[in-house]
């Protein structure tokens, strides 16, 4: 880059900080319909923005992000099974080398941490980190929604509510089981009660990640003077970590205490008739 381009780049670059700095400093906080705190109590417990379902209940706005996001990628699985695995080539392509990176990463990181029965885990752990990496991203995209009150709202991603992430997290923990009882019987169950405490760690993690980007990118959206440049890094920022680091961290528990209770324990055979003469 010549020294004419960096000064252009540079001067560029000057005027977007300026005209944002310009915009915070000009701009006055208009009056809202709720508080600062009434914006975070919704965020968090979703009481008073909720969607009508059909006519037939009021449910959260998570709710309605979860059908979508499930329907959106029941679609996009129904159409590579159709189109783009029956077209495989010996030599890949790229979107066909983007699958088989992605499906072996999940298949390694299930038969590292579990080398009895992972079939079943290693397609529930894929899945699992599918709907909760796009899950999480989704929010991103600002689908807007209109609310029973006719307030317009965008859709949250769906682990941000506190039941979508307690099922997820019970539904983890009763995968880790059936891996115990398949592979001890009720030597399994015991294994696995143990860790009673796993489902809500898996939980509460889950949820508290993904509320904690949530609730600074609802606190920078609710102040105009902070609503120039700032959400869009804010928002990025915080989706793709949380999207990226908690889909390894649940996948990775759930795998790990899979191995540990479904790994098989030989009982200690009698002495041999040589053991006892010698």
């Amino acid at each position: 880059m010549s020294k004419k381009q960096r000064i252009i780049s540079l001067a560029v670059w000057l005027c977007l900080i300026l005209v944002s700095l310009a915009g915070v400093l000009l701009t006055e906080d208009s009056e809202r319909a709720e508080t600062i705190r009434e914006t975070m109590r919704d965020a968090v417990l979703h009481d008073s923005n909720k969607i009508s379902l059909f006519g037939i209940a009021e449910v959260n706005p998570a709710l309605i992000s979860a059908f979508t996001v499930t329907g959106i990628l029941l679609i996009i699985a129904l159409a590579i099974r159709l189109f783009v695995i029956p077209k495989f080539k010996y030599v890949p392509g790229k979107f066909q080398l983007l699958l088989e990176r992605l499906v072996g990463f999940f298949d390694g990181l299930g038969t590292s941490n579990s080398p009895h029965r992972n079939g079943f885990l290693n397609v529930y752990i894929f899945g699992a980190g599918v709907y909760i990496f796009f899950g999480t991203i989704f929010e991103l995209f600002g689908l807007q929604a209109v609310t029973s009150h006719g307030i317009p709202i965008s859709l949250p991603a769906p682990l941000s509510d506190i039941n979508a992430a307690i099922a997820l997290g019970c539904l983890s923990y009763l995968v880790i089981m059936s891996g115990g009882i398949a592979s001890n019987g009720i030597r399994g169950v015991g294994k696995t009660l143990k860790d009673f405490s796993l489902p809500i760690s898996m939980s509460f993690r889950l949820f508290g990640a993904l509320l904690s980007g949530l609730l600074v990118t609802e606190l920078v959206y609710y102040y105009s003077g902070l609503s120039f440049v700032l959400p869009v890094v804010v928002a990025i920022l915080f989706t793709l970590l949380h999207a990226l680091i908690q889909t390894y961290v649940l996948t990775m528990l759930t795998s790990l205490f899979y191995g540990e209770v479904s790994e098989v324990h030989k009982t200690k055979n009698k002495k041999t008739k040589t053991e006892i003469k010698a």
